[in-house]
């Protein structure tokens, strides 16, 4: 994919319209369409980059560090009660806009102010896989 067909450089090109919420030299921030939650924003490094694997560390740290800049904002200002800061990594991983970014989901008690519901439920593995496939990420 090419710049100009990214969905994300086109809005921190100003070619599509977005509420900015935050923005640097190197990130912006912009409130989602499809908000799961009352300030459901995304940031994006304003450089294309395809996702957390092909990602300059020095890009992944400067979005991940304005992740938590607006993160940080929407529990003062917001008044949230918690917060979801989501990356999908690849179609498996839900993916739909191949530019690297970063949901932050304010979250709710007051379930009018936030859809958003657990897809995974946490269940007890087994323990003799679980540290086979460790000792196979170990490095």
């Amino acid at each position: 994919m090419s710049e100009n067909d990214c969905l994300f450089c086109n809005i921190v090109a100003g070619n599509l319209p977005s509420t900015k919420v935050y923005e640097d030299d190197e990130t912006y921030a912009f409130m989602d369409i499809a908000p799961a939650a009352v300030g459901h924003t995304v940031v994006v490094p304003k450089t294309h980059t395809k996702d957390v694997l092909e990602a300059d560390p020095a890009v992944f740290a400067a979005t991940a560090k304005t992740a938590q800049t607006v993160a940080k904002r929407a529990v003062e200002v917001l008044e949230a009660d918690g917060v979801n800061v989501l990356n999908n990594c690849g179609s498996t991983a839900w993916q739909t806009v191949f530019h690297l970014h970063f949901h932050v989901i304010p979250r709710y008690t007051d379930k009018s102010k936030d859809s958003l519901t657990l897809p995974w439920v946490p269940q007890q593995g087994d323990l003799d896989a679980i540290k086979t496939v460790g000792e196979k990420l170990a490095f």
